[in-house]
């Protein structure tokens, strides 16, 4: 068992300089590019009181996550189930990592930094003409980003139609909650809860009358 850096980095060695140097502290035009043609990321956060870490998906038109300048980003929150884990983690500690994809490219692009929660109007304004105006906007100061090989896409094979496995062989998302909870959820078919998911996104298009 692994307990020191010694014995880690005795099994790994030390990283290419070039591995060190791509790591920048603002975005430049390269990712800048890479996060307006983006339409999903992954926001890590740091648990609450000891809580375990957060992972959450994001997603939008490409270029949902708005670069204001070289070292701000600006991420609109979407309504959600309202369990506000990442929102919650946020407010007990501003570290945060985003990583970015682009359909079809094996490269991410990684960045690191803190987050402050925003719903002054001016933030909202932001996003004016998006599907739906954000309550809450997280603005993120930048710190750290660098760009991510594409060795785990290649492996994986993500991006790849043929080694896609059949939606069949899983269960549906309802089977597996009612399978989890009990009788007292009740049975949808796969194409009932899509069009569930569908009807609540067209509602996301529908101006917010408190606005």
């Amino acid at each position: 068992m692994i307990h020191t850096i010694d014995q880690l980095r005795a099994l790994y060695g030390q990283p290419r300089e070039r591995a060190l140097l791509k790591q920048m502290a603002r975005i430049d035009a390269h990712a800048r590019r890479f996060i307006e043609r983006s339409p999903f990321c992954v926001l890590a956060s740091s648990g609450v009181h000891g809580r375990l870490l957060d992972a959450s998906p994001r997603g939008g038109a490409p270029g949902f996550v708005k670069v204001r300048d070289e070292r701000t980003l600006l991420l609109p929150d979407s309504v959600g189930n309202n369990r506000l884990d990442t929102l919650e983690n946020l407010l007990a500690d501003p570290r945060l990592s985003l990583v970015f994809l682009i359909p079809g490219v094996e490269e991410t692009l990684r960045v690191n930094g803190r987050a402050r929660l925003r719903d002054e109007p001016e933030f909202g304004d932001a996003f004016a003409q998006e599907r739906q105006r954000p309550r809450l906007v997280i603005e993120i100061t930048v710190h750290e980003v660098y760009l991510h090989c594409a060795k785990a896409f290649m492996r994986s094979k993500l991006w790849s139609p043929e080694s896609w496995p059949e939606r069949s062989g899983l269960p549906t998302m309802n089977q597996m909650i009612r399978d989890q909870l009990g009788a007292a959820v009740e049975l949808e078919s796969e194409e009932a809860t899509r069009a569930r998911y569908l009807a609540q996104l067209a509602q996301e298009r529908t101006p917010d009358p408190e606005r």
